[in-house]
């Protein structure tokens, strides 16, 4: 039996650029409302780092559909994922700086976050979703051959990272009221935006 053709996977590839994008905005609004309500740096800066990823998301739904409308030129596309790409390592790092900071300063003051049942609900929820399209995404950017949605799978690894630090820094606050845990949590994600900062660049310089 045959495969898929390359047009089912290029649609395929779409939806689950689309499905990240709408899942990254709507994560990040709760995650930054609920961050902000319950003092949480870690469910704030996981808010943040949502939006910073739909641009990476925005850049494969276009590259993906100018393919799939037949109107693909390579060298255009290219000029626009090194722009993308800069940009997305600029957002990475400040981020990291922000978010850093502000993990030093809570644990400096001492401030204790509250516990947020919604932020531990969506972060548990988000395990789930980000690991079953980061496995889709991989899966369709290797038999289109494309290392771009290849590399946005290990993006999305990345965040599934992301949403079990955060989830494990908002758990033992809630429960054992291990309230550095919180900032503590941020400091991880401040330490993975820089390394996805430093891919970013890495990528922008080899293209």
């Amino acid at each position: 039996m045959a495969g898929p053709t390359r047009p089912q996977l290029l649609a395929r590839g779409l939806r689950l650029e689309y499905l990240t994008v709408g899942w990254n905005i709507v994560e990040g609004l709760i995650a930054v409302g609920a961050g902000v309500v319950a003092g949480s740096i870690a469910l704030i800066a996981f808010g943040v780092d949502s939006f910073v990823e739909t641009i990476s998301g925005s850049v494969l739904v276009w590259r993906l559909r100018a393919e799939t409308g037949g109107d693909l030129d390579e060298e255009r596309i290219e000029h626009v994922e090194r722009r993308a790409a800069r940009l997305v390592g600029i957002s990475f790092a400040i981020l990291a700086a922000y978010v850093a900071f502000e993990a030093v300063q809570t644990l400096a003051a001492q401030e204790r976050p509250s516990a947020s049942p919604v932020g531990i609900a969506l972060t548990a929820v988000s395990i789930a979703v980000m690991l079953w399209l980061a496995g889709a995404k991989r899966e369709t950017g290797e038999a289109l051959g494309s290392r771009a949605l290849i590399a946005d799978s290990h993006q999305t690894y990345a965040c599934w990272y992301l949403s079990v630090t955060t989830l494990a820094g908002l758990a033992l606050n809630a429960v054992l009221g291990l309230w550095w845990a919180d900032p503590v949590a941020a400091l991880v994600i401040a330490i993975f935006l820089l390394r996805e900062a430093r891919e970013a660049w890495a990528g922008e310089a080899a293209a």
